[in-house]
């Protein structure tokens, strides 16, 4: 004789498990997490920092003068 089970925790652990399989094909498909999205938007902006600070263009407004940006 076989052992019972309940059919309806059986149908729920099924449905999890597919969609489990089912995100981990999109996270796949459709790039990155939200967490390395937002680290890579940081360093980004540090970069665009950094080189706007070394940018040795001249204001042809005022004279010759460091543009301030």
């Amino acid at each position: 004789m076989g052992d019972v089970i309940n059919l309806n925790r059986h149908r729920k652990a099924r449905a999890r498990s597919d969609k489990r399989a089912e995100s981990a094909r999109n996270r796949a498909t459709h790039g990155i997490s939200s967490v390395e999205r937002a680290v890579a938007r940081l360093e980004e902006q540090r970069a665009r920092r950094t080189l706007e600070r070394k940018r040795r263009d001249e204001d042809p407004k005022k004279g010759g003068t460091p543009a301030k940006g």
